[in-house]
């Protein structure tokens, strides 16, 4: 069995995902970066991004963030992120909406950040 790190990502409201992973990229603010089993201790705040996870050597899941931290350990990647959407299942029409009701009401960060999710669809 190949050798995996825990993900969690977490927003202010829940738990969104919790999987094993064999890598996860991460949009830190310095760039994208991997973190795999035995990773060296790491902390980075996060850019506005599309997080993968990989397992098996392919990815499995795609989240959208915009914002928060990253801590990554030998065997524990936990993103911390501001708000995020899963693309792997989300609906273009449902983040349309949402991105209309964000212009409506003046929200333009709440609207850029509906803007990269659907472009990353």
């Amino acid at each position: 069995m190949a050798e995996t790190t825990a993900f969690e990502l977490v927003t202010p409201a829940r738990i969104m995902m919790a999987i094993d992973a064999s890598m996860v990229v991460v949009p830190g603010s310095m760039g994208l970066f991997g973190a795999m089993p035995r990773h060296a201790p790491t902390i980075s705040t996060l850019q506005r991004g599309v997080v993968e996870v990989y397992v098996n050597g392919s990815v499995s899941n795609r989240i959208m963030v915009d914002g928060g931290i990253v801590d990554v350990t030998e065997d524990r990647c936990t993103v911390l992120a501001e708000r995020a959407v899963n693309l792997d299942n989300a609906d273009r029409s449902d983040l349309e909406a949402q991105r209309q009701t964000a212009n409506n009401n003046g929200n333009a960060r709440e609207e850029e950040f509906l803007d990269a999710a659907i472009s990353a669809l």
